[in-house]
């Protein structure tokens, strides 16, 4: 399957696991920044993190730094009325994609959400991947929080990622402002090679890269030879991808997926399950993390394809929402992230045997099939049941 990957050589990519690596690169970064930093957040909470990265952007605004901020407006419903306004005193500038003023009238437009985990600053690092701006270490030493992944880059790669949030950018000004807004080109020159990693930059949106991601997974899922291990937070592929993944264990790759074993979204978790039996059935090992709460959304194949971002396999994130993820092409990287991944399914998860769902009472499985169902009529109201 053709794939609209650009992958661009000399990057230099860090593998950072959850919150406990992630916020102190991040607010080294804007501590460190000299003109630019640009960031995108599903969730932005006003906890001590949110606190910790406000204070870092406020204090790169009174500094001289053009400081912009995107949050969504349903993942971070009370930015407006929290952190926003210190914010703006500050000199950030700060916007939020599709405030929900009518919360409870359902249309399909009000489920687009800005899902997408950003940061640009300069022209030197970027942040691509799953985290939020939360309360959300996931340090052994503390409480357990969201096991997820980020990736800091360097190198050619970040020019197709400030592009992309530039472009967002300047769309909303004029969506709410009802004027022009032009930021300053970003010069192709400005990003130069830092190191050996090929990478490409994948957004999901609703015009010209409706499925970007998903082709991605599914060409390298159709070219795997040997290994397919996706960890996923929310899991409800559709027919198309569950057959892809049938057909690789059919053909001797072992595919293996983590998924989540806490409740969080209890329908969705229930449909999830409802999935189990015939991805069994298809020789597909299931994994259930149950250390912490699973929220990473990236995958390894062959030991050579990686992906790390913001999309989860499930219909919101696929059809719906704005997501981005960031797929590698290096072993060095793959191999990383598969002994990461590794080391949660071993010390966090417990694998699933192939009978479990015969094991499970009759109406627990007439529970996750209802589910499953219910879930399948709700995505046929927004008009994408089948496309999914």
């Amino acid at each position: 399957m053709a794939t609209s990957a650009r992958f661009l050589p000399g990057n230099r990519l860090t593998l950072l696991n959850s919150g406990a690596e992630f916020f102190p690169a991040l607010i080294t970064a804007i501590n460190e920044a000299r003109q630019e930093v640009h960031l995108e957040s599903y969730i932005f909470e006003d906890d001590r993190t949110g606190r910790d990265v406000a204070g870092a952007l406020m204090a790169a605004a009174r500094r001289g730094v053009s400081v912009r901020v995107l949050v969504d407006g349903f993942g971070a419903a009370a930015f407006a009325t929290t952190l926003m306004p210190a914010l703006a005193d500050a000199g950030v500038m700060a916007l939020v994609y599709r405030p929900e003023y009518a919360r409870f009238k359902l249309r399909r437009h009000r489920l687009r959400r800005l899902h997408r985990k950003l940061a640009a600053i300069d022209d030197e690092i970027a942040f691509v991947g799953g985290i939020n701006i939360i309360d959300d270490l996931n340090n052994p030493d503390q409480s357990p929080g969201r096991y997820d992944y980020a990736v800091r880059v360097e190198g050619p790669v970040l020019l197709p990622i400030r592009q992309t949030m530039r472009r967002l950018w300047e769309v909303l000004v004029w969506v709410n402002f009802k004027r022009r807004y032009r930021l300053a080109p970003v010069e192709k020159s400005s990003t130069s090679p830092r190191g050996d990693q090929q990478a490409a930059f994948l957004i999901r949106d609703n015009v010209r890269h409706r499925r970007d991601i998903e082709k991605a997974y599914l060409a390298a899922i159709a070219g795997a030879r040997d290994s397919i291990l996706i960890a996923n937070a929310y899991f409800l592929p559709g027919r198309r991808f569950r057959r892809a993944l049938g057909k690789a264990a059919q053909r001797g790759v072992q595919v293996s997926i983590l998924l989540q074993g806490r409740i969080e979204y209890r329908l969705l978790h229930y449909a999830t399950q409802a999935l189990y039996d015939k991805l069994l059935k298809a020789g597909i090992r299931i994994f259930e993390y149950r250390y912490s709460f699973l929220h990473a959304k990236v995958a390894v194949i062959d030991e050579q394809w990686a992906t790390v971002g913001s999309s989860n396999i499930d219909p919101f994130s696929l059809l719906l929402s704005r997501e981005a993820n960031l797929v590698v092409l290096d072993r060095k990287f793959a191999e990383e992230l598969r002994r990461s991944l590794g080391q949660a399914m071993q010390s966090g998860a417990r694998e699933l045997p192939p009978q479990h769902w015969q094991r499970l009472p009759w109406y627990s499985r007439l529970l996750r099939s209802a589910s499953y169902n219910l879930l399948r009529i709700a995505i046929g109201f927004t008009g994408y049941g089948g496309k999914h």
